[in-house]
């Protein structure tokens, strides 16, 4: 008995990656595009409607980013899997969408020859990420693993030990995005992730974290 189709949205502001990617997508019989967005609040309110079986959304988006997407979605009680692509090999990033349930995670610039294997792999349940970036899994279990990891600091990447200590110097998220060459979103997207490991609520919080533990960072 055949396999059933798996449906899919695509959600990306670019017209001529979005048309490309479903060309590559829907060159497989077994897979189904079913809706586009083209930004945030767009593929929310698509995912909810459709309910697809895999959702392929772009990190950077008007409106709601993608990680913004996932976490509306997964307040809302929608249920549906999801691919992130970017352009943006990071480590904090990705930590920061598996932490959230992400179960796919696609560099852009490989997309062409990953995605179809990851939508397949998502669908069935499976993680998969772009092989180039193998060695965060790798990372990702050796920090889960270390006994070490009790220590609320230790919770923490390189990158958010980085902007935690910017906090700590009364930097404000468009200074700390300047200094390492990021967006201003990307860096919210480390203070929220860094409270939730942290287990602390609101940014004057984080501050006097930072403040308390400067001379850890």
């Amino acid at each position: 008995m055949d396999s059933p189709e798996i449906r899919i949205v695509i959600a990306d502001d670019h017209p001529i990656f979005r048309k490309g990617l479903r060309e590559i997508i829907e060159a497989d019989p077994k897979l189904k595009i079913i809706g586009e967005a083209e930004d945030g609040d767009s593929a929310l309110e698509l995912i909810r409607q459709s309910k697809p079986d895999v959702a392929v959304l772009d990190v950077e988006m008007p409106g709601k980013d993608g990680l913004e997407v996932v976490r509306a979605a997964r307040d809302r009680g929608v249920d549906v899997k999801v691919i992130l692509l970017t352009m943006y090999d990071d480590e904090q990033f990705f930590n920061g969408a598996m932490d959230m349930g992400v179960m796919g995670y696609v560099l852009k610039n490989s997309a062409v020859a990953d995605i179809v294997n990851c939508i397949k792999a998502v669908a069935e349940g499976k993680n998969y990420i772009s092989p180039i970036l193998s060695n965060y899994l790798i990372n990702r279990s050796r920090r889960d693993d270390s006994p070490g990891e009790r220590s609320a600091l230790t919770k923490l990447t390189d990158t958010e030990r980085r902007i935690l200590k910017m906090i700590a110097e009364y930097k404000t998220s468009k200074e700390i995005a300047a200094e390492l060459f990021i967006s201003p979103r990307t860096v919210e997207h480390h203070r929220e992730n860094m409270s939730e490991k942290l287990e602390i609520k609101g940014r004057n919080a984080l501050l006097k974290f930072a403040l308390e533990n400067l001379p850890e960072i």
